[in-house]
């Protein structure tokens, strides 16, 4: 089965969270804790493979939808909004890679990719049931954030 509305708590679409994800991670792993350092497009296009123009292109959703902000052909930063949003995707993909590869020995690469898809189509309770399961069984998903 398909699906194709978004669970609750989705605003974007997949590409959109990709984006915004990615906007999240690079800012983080340039300044630590700090996720609201600004990041340049050129990164975003090289971390997930697309072209500048990709880039330019969803940055232009993603700053109608009050998720990013970035002066003409400037540095992108996050909005609080955004910020939450993308916290949000990406403790979901560390905490379904944590139990794929932890728990059913799946290889860190293909946890990764399919972390990456899952991601979009769980809603917020069930991620969150999920961390609250894995941290119970004292697997923590909020550590190091390396992929």
């Amino acid at each position: 089965m398909v699906r194709t509305d978004l669970p609750r708590g989705h605003k974007l679409s997949m590409a959109g969270e990709d984006y915004l994800e990615a906007i999240y991670r690079i800012a983080l792993e340039g300044s630590g804790e700090n996720s609201s350092a600004a990041v340049r497009s050129v990164d975003v296009a090289e971390q997930l493979g697309v072209s500048k123009a990709s880039v330019s292109k969803a940055l232009t959703s993603l700053r109608d939808a009050n998720m990013v902000e970035q002066a003409r052909y400037g540095r992108v930063t996050l909005t609080p909004e955004g910020r939450a949003y993308a916290k949000r995707v990406w403790r979901s993909h560390r905490a379904l890679r944590t139990f794929l590869v932890g728990t059913l020995g799946v290889a860190p690469d293909v946890a990764d990719e399919e972390a990456c898809l899952m991601e979009h189509y769980l809603s917020d309770d069930t991620i969150n049931r999920w961390c609250d399961y894995l941290e119970r069984e004292g697997t923590p998903i909020d550590g190091d954030p390396q992929v």
